[in-house]
This record gives C-alpha cells, sequence and structure tokens, in this order.
C-alpha cells in the first residue's frame, strides 16, 4: 500500500477526488487494515498523514466517516489485544485512539454520526486510558506507539463533544489516575496530555469540589500504597508521574488564570510531597 498512499499524497484535490469516486471503498478499507502496521513510514508518515489530509479536505463521505468511527471502536481495533504489554498490538490500539479522536473533533461540526452511534463510541472510548497497559512512546524502528498520549487527545475530544455525558467524567478521571500506576515513567509530555483533559473538564464547568476531591484521591493512594507496601519501584514511578502530571497542572491554571481554588490545592499537596 505504499505505492498507493504515496500516489495520493502527491495528487492534488480534484484527483484525489476522482480516485475516490472510482476507489474510495477500496482505500478505506485498506486504510483502516493497516493502522497499527508496526512500521512508521506505512503506519505514521504515509497512513495517517493521508487519513488527516483528507479529513480536512473534507473528501470523506458523511458516510464513509461514520463508518471509520464505528470500526474503530471495536474489539478489533481500540481494544485489541488490550492488556497486551510489549507487543505490536499497541500500534493498532493507540492509532486508532487518535484517529478516532480527529473524528469526533470533525463531528462536533458535521454531525456525521448518529446519536447512537456517538453515544456508543464515547462510552467506549472512556474506558481507553484504563484498560491501555502497554505505555511506551517512541519503539525503536517501529516509530510512535504513545498510547498514552493518544489516550489523552481521545479524552479531550470525548469531553468536547456535543454528545458528552458527564457520567463519563469520572470513567475519565480514573483513566488519568490509572495512568500513574502503570508501571513506568512517562519522558514524552504525555502529562501535558493529560493535563489537557483535566483543563477540558474545568472549561465543561465540571464541578470543582468533585476535581479537588480527585486530587485528593490521588495522593491519597500514593499515600496508602506508601503506608501498606513501601518504597518500590512501581510506587517511586508513580510518584514521580503524580507530580509531574500536578506541577503542569499548576502552571497551567497559573498562566490560564483559572480554577484558583484548585490551583491553591494542587500547589499545597506538591509543596508537602516534594519534601517527602
Amino acid at each position: 500500500m505504499k505505492a498507493t498512499f504515496t500516489e495520493l499524497l502527491n495528487m492534488n484535490n480534484l484527483e484525489r477526488q476522482a480516485y475516490l469516486k472510482e476507489h474510495a471503498d477500496y482505500l478505506i478499507e485498506n486504510m483502516i487494515e493497516h493502522i497499527g502496521y508496526p512500521e512508521d513510514e506505512l503506519r505514521d508518515k504515509l497512513n495517517y498523514r493521508l487519513f488527516i489530509e483528507l479529513l480536512a479536505d473534507h473528501l470523506f463521505s458523511h458516510q464513509q466517516m461514520a463508518h471509520i468511527a464505528t470500526t474503530l471502536k471495536s474489539d478489533n481495533y481500540l481494544f485489541r489485544s488490550i492488556g497486551e504489554r510489549d507487543t505490536d498490538t499497541v500500534f493498532t490500539r493507540s492509532f486508532s485512539a487518535l484517529w478516532l479522536s480527529n473524528l469526533l473533533n470533525a463531528d462536533r461540526q458535521l454531525r456525521f454520526l448518529k446519536e447512537e452511534q456517538a453515544a456508543s463510541i464515547l462510552e467506549a472510548s472512556s474506558r481507553y486510558l484504563t484498560k491501555e497497559k502497554d505505555v511506551r512512546g517512541f519503539v525503536g524502528q517501529k516509530g510512535w506507539a504513545h498510547s498514552i498520549a493518544h489516550g489523552a487527545d481521545l479524552s479531550s475530544a470525548l469531553i468536547s463533544h456535543p454528545s458528552f455525558n458527564v457520567r463519563l467524567a469520572p470513567v475519565i478521571l480514573q483513566g488519568i489516575k490509572d495512568s500513574f500506576w502503570k508501571g513506568s515513567v512517562y519522558v514524552d509530555d504525555e502529562e501535558e496530555r493529560l493535563v489537557t483533559v483535566f483543563e477540558k473538564l474545568i472549561a465543561l464547568d465540571y464541578p470543582e469540589e468533585i476535581l479537588i476531591e480527585w486530587i485528593e484521591q490521588v495522593f491519597d493512594k500514593l499515600q496508602f500504597y506508601l503506608m501498606e507496601v513501601g518504597y518500590t519501584p512501581q510506587y517511586f514511578a508513580a510518584r514521580t508521574n503524580t507530580l509531574h502530571f500536578m506541577k503542569t497542572l499548576y502552571f497551567t491554571l497559573k498562566f490560564s488564570q483559572k480554577s484558583p481554588e484548585i490551583m491553591g490545592i494542587v500547589s499545597l499537596f506538591i509543596s508537602k510531597w516534594m519534601k517527602q
């Protein structure tokens, strides 16, 4: 498919329209099939780039975009072999999350998803951050997996979608908290993408008292683990991830001059835990 994707990337809009008129079903199925191909050039530089360009130029029909979105939220894509670590299936899951985030953002304006389709996608997608166990960032010759960052992008897209139901907010917040405890320290700015999810909830006027309670629970989990288990590598990874997230959240709120009460609570916890 490299030759086909490359050829399409080199076409102008009129040429792409003509190609899609004749070969849309074939192209879309092959794009979906190769969404998680374990090679950076085909998966990321060709397939994902082509998807973004076709989406941005409105060359997919509403029906085609709905088909892609409903296909990707399934067990064969977003949740394919979920729970595995250090296998190539992470690319399928992570790039399904990335594609879905773009489709949901597009649907905010175009509304190509029926209400029940949107609700089903949002419901399923809200659980992705909790369920994903393979949190690698850049994977050698295979390129970016970046599942936590892409999962955060997907969560942000859910919250911004007109069909978002506030009952999914606790599921998403649990996903952020679970991301701190996956046994690895994030080094590719994942915390910035996770903080964006938190910002989206603030912008949605999600109750501040619930967000403050969540912050307290995040640090409570660290404290309970330390008291019961001790200074394990798991503890130190979670502590680092938690503090990186909270520091990023503090400065984000400070610069945006939003939610001073939340910022104050975060500051108190950072001060306390920096001394431990």
